[in-house]
C-alpha cells in the first residue's frame, strides 16, 4: 500500500521536495506518494488534521510553521527539543512525533559537500526564527571559536542565545547576540542567512567588511541568486552557496526517519542543479 507524505508551508508552490522524495523513492524502491500542502496562516493544525484523516503518514514542515509544528508534536527528538522547532512530523498511530533535520542537513552540506570546516572559525548566523533555531545547536556542536546570532530585533536574538547557553554544553565558544548595525568592525569566516528576507527579494542591512578572507556566504534559501548572495559576492566573500544541498540533505534525514533507509544525496543534488 502506498504511503503518503507532503511538504506543508506558506508559500509552498516553489518547493522541490516532491521531486527530491520521488527520486529517493525510486532510488530505494520505496512505495510512497509525496505532495504539497498550502496551509493558511493560522490554519496549520487544521491542515495537518485533514492530512492525517486522509491517511497521511508524515510531513515536512517549512516556513512559517516550524514553531507551530513543535507545539503540535506530542513527542519530539532531542535535537527538536534543543531547537524548539520541528520540520519533520511522523504519524505513528495516535502519536505525532516531531524531529528537526535542518541542522544535520546544513552541516552535511557545508562540511561534506562544500568541504568547508567550522571548527575554530568565526560564524555569523542571521535570523532568530524557526530556521535559525533549528541549526544553532548543530552549528555549536561543530565547535566554532565564536558564533554571533544577529537579528533585526536583537532582543529576540538574545533570547535565543540565552536558551542555548542554558543547555550547558557549549563552554569555550564565544556565543553572543547582536543587531546588524553592531556587527560593524567584525569579520566572519562563515555567514549564514537564516532569515526569510530572500523570500521578499531583500537582504538584512549588513555593514560592509564582515566577510573574512576565504569566507563562505551561505543562504538557506535555494534555487535563485538571492540578494544576500549577490551582496556577499560584492563585499568580499570568497565563496557563495544557496541552500539546495541543505534541502536535499535534510530531506534524506527525513526519509530515514520515515522509511528506515538513507538515500544517496549527491545524484539528487546534481539533478536539481541541472534543472
Amino acid at each position: 500500500m502506498t504511503d503518503h507524505y507532503a511538504v506543508i508551508g506558506n508559500p509552498v508552490a516553489h518547493s522541490k521536495s516532491p521531486f527530491i522524495h520521488a527520486e529517493f523513492a525510486r532510488q530505494t524502491g520505496q512505495d510512497i506518494a509525496y505532495g504539497r500542502i498550502l496551509a493558511l496562516l493560522g490554519g496549520f493544525n487544521k491542515a495537518v488534521e485533514d492530512f492525517r484523516a486522509e491517511g497521511g503518514n508524515g510531513l515536512n514542515v517549512t516556513l512559517p510553521f516550524k514553531l507551530d509544528a513543535f507545539e503540535l508534536a506530542q513527542e519530539v527528538s532531542a535535537r527538536a527539543s534543543d531547537a524548539g522547532a520541528v520540520n519533520v512530523l511522523k504519524f505513528e498511530g495516535a502519536t505525532v512525533f516531531g524531529d528537526n533535520t535542518d541542522g544535520v542537513g546544513l552541516l552535511r552540506d557545508i562540511k561534506g559537500n562544500l568541504h568547508f570546516g567550522i571548527d575554530g572559525r568565526a560564524l555569523l548566523l542571521m535570523g532568530a526564527g524557526g530556521a535559525a533555531q533549528g541549526v544553532l545547536g548543530p552549528l555549536l556542536d561543530a565547535r566554532p571559536a565564536r558564533l554571533v546570532v544577529a537579528n533585526r530585533t536583537p532582543e529576540r536574538a538574545e533570547r535565543l542565545v540565552e536558551r542555548f547557553r542554558a543547555l550547558g554544553r557549549f563552554g569555550g565558544i564565544a556565543l553572543s547576540a547582536s543587531s546588524y548595525a553592531a556587527l560593524a568592525g567584525q569579520r566572519f569566516d562563515l555567514v549564514i542567512n537564516a532569515t526569510s528576507a530572500s523570500l521578499a527579494d531583500t537582504v538584512p542591512e549588513l555593514p560592509e567588511g564582515i566577510f573574512a578572507c576565504g569566507s563562505l556566504a551561505y543562504d538557506m534559501m535555494y534555487g535563485t541568486r538571492t540578494p544576500f548572495l549577490t551582496l556577499a559576492s560584492t563585499q568580499g566573500a570568497a565563496r557563495v552557496a544557496d541552500g539546495i544541498g541543505m534541502l536535499v540533505e535534510q530531506a534524506a534525514e527525513s526519509f530515514l526517519i520515515w522509511r528506515g533507509v538513507r538515500p544517496e544525496t549527491r545524484p539528487v543534488i546534481e539533478a536539481l542543479k541541472a534543472r
